[in-house]
């Protein structure tokens, strides 16, 4: 913006005499004569001369009564330019003490330093105020024109400052934009590359995942059919067991039915017939254990349809990832289950079980050293469907809430966590054009919110 020229100039010397010369030089009269003008002009043509600027002079007689001035002006946002001080008034401050103070209102005043006497060598008067780039000396009795090219020399050095300072504030200003500019661009690219990194990473864990139920899923297929036909076998076995203790029975007393008595009380096969069906029964109970981890596992990983929206239903993810990460849980907390039918939604199933994954290991996590509820609730409100996480741990502070689904922010100590868990989980429910939103109390628990569209054609006509 631009400003008028500053002709604002500050005089402080203790002789009134002074102060008439200055405004003598610095704002003269201007005589005129329209009469004379007019037959200059008829005469000679236009004769008009240029307009001089002149100057404003507020005058003060001692250091204090300057610097009182100084700061009305400044308060007014008024500045003067320069201020020419004299160096010995000896009611009050000196001439080097009133610069010194005139300089902490205001640092960029130009002065200049009017005295007949040598009180200070220009050295000392220099090294003592530290003002190599704004000082002058003015040695009395001083010449007009000297005076005036001073006053005019530093009211344009001023205003040159002054235009320097705002263009350099402008520039910093636009440097500052464009460092945040590029910051954000630098966070941004951190976070997709951390997102990559993790999706290639769950990428590779899904088809190691997948892998391994597929292995694991020929020798518990080949046990389980083993228990089922060993089972019809002891069953044969018991029944022909049966038939020789009643073939036992009737042989006569004697040594060959004692012998025998003494084989079975030996060989406990009264208990072996008992426990061994118990056996079976829970080597198939353990083998059935084994075969749905490894259906979990299957349905967590989903490999196979990782980038494929299909309907899918959401109950059935979360139970299967409650039981990948039941490990992580049976030490730390119960888990309540609060479900309502649903609908099969249109998603990417295996990334809305990593979200489920963080989010109800992040509320293990946040238990203190009692054992603690998570409760897990769902439902339908029009056209999407709703998860409540929630647990009773130990909450998450208000300044905290403002920055918990950024990149590489965590409460947690240093080595636990990555800060990417909510990160990712917040990406994922956006990218299926839903939404997620957290609400905690410290001492009482924190509750994450995911609300999913059932369709996804029908969110992505709809403007986000």
């Amino acid at each position: 913006m631009n400003q008028p020229p500053n002709r604002r100039i500050l005089l402080i010397d203790d002789t009134p005499s002074i102060h008439d010369d200055f405004r003598k030089i610095l704002m003269p009269a201007v005589e005129s004569n329209e009469a004379l003008d007019e037959m200059e002009s008829a005469l000679f043509g236009d004769t008009s001369k240029p307009t001089v600027q002149t100057f404003e002079l507020h005058s003060a007689y001692g250091g204090e009564e300057g610097l009182q001035l100084l700061i009305t002006a400044m308060t007014e946002q008024r500045p003067y330019a320069l201020a020419f001080v004299d160096m010995r008034m000896p009611q009050g401050w000196d001439g080097a003490k009133t610069i010194e103070e005139l300089w902490k209102i205001d640092p960029g005043l130009q002065v200049v330093v009017c005295t007949a006497y040598s009180d200070y060598s220009w050295d000392d008067l220099l090294y003592r105020l530290h003002g190599h780039d704004r000082l002058l000396i003015l040695k009395k009795p001083f010449d007009n024109i000297e005076v005036q090219q001073m006053a005019n020399t530093l009211a344009n050095k001023w205003d040159m400052a002054r235009r320097a300072s705002v263009k350099t504030i402008h520039l910093e200003q636009l440097v500052e934009q464009r460092t945040q500019a590029l910051q954000l661009e630098i966070d941004e690219r951190k976070q997709l590359e951390s997102q990559l990194v993790q999706s290639e990473k769950l990428a590779s864990l899904g088809q190691l995942a997948a892998g391994v139920a597929h292995e694991i899923n020929n020798p518990v297929g080949f046990i389980s059919s083993n228990l089922s036909s060993l089972d019809t076998y002891f069953n044969q076995l018991q029944q022909m067991l049966d038939a020789y203790r009643q073939a036992e029975e009737s042989l006569a007393p004697g040594e060959q039915r004692d012998q025998l008595k003494a084989l079975r009380n030996e060989l406990e096969l009264d208990f072996l017939k008992e426990d061994i069906p118990l056996l079976i029964r829970e080597s198939k109970e353990g083998i059935g254990r084994v075969a749905q981890i490894v259906k979990d596992l299957k349905n967590f990983s989903r490999v196979d349809n990782d980038q494929t929206w299909q309907f899918a239903n959401l109950q059935q993810g979360i139970d299967s990832t409650l039981n990948i990460v039941a490990s992580e849980l049976k030490y730390k907390a119960d888990v309540v289950k609060h479900y309502a039918p649903l609908p099969d939604i249109e998603c990417l199933a295996s990334q809305l079980n990593q979200v489920v994954m963080n989010l109800v290991i992040n509320a293990a996590q946040a238990m203190g050293p009692e054992r603690g509820t998570i409760t897990i609730s769902n439902g339908v409100e029009g056209e999407n469907i709703w998860l409540e996480v929630a647990d009773n741990g130990c909450g998450i502070p208000p300044h905290a809430l403002q920055k918990i689904f950024d990149p590489f922010f965590t409460t947690k100590p240093v080595g636990e966590g990555t800060g990417l868990g909510l990160s990712l989980s917040y990406g994922i429910v956006k990218k299926h054009r839903g939404d997620i939103s957290v609400s905690s109390e410290l001492g009482k628990g924190t509750t994450f919110r995911v609300v999913l569209p059932i369709r996804q054609t029908v969110a992505w006509d709809t403007p986000p």
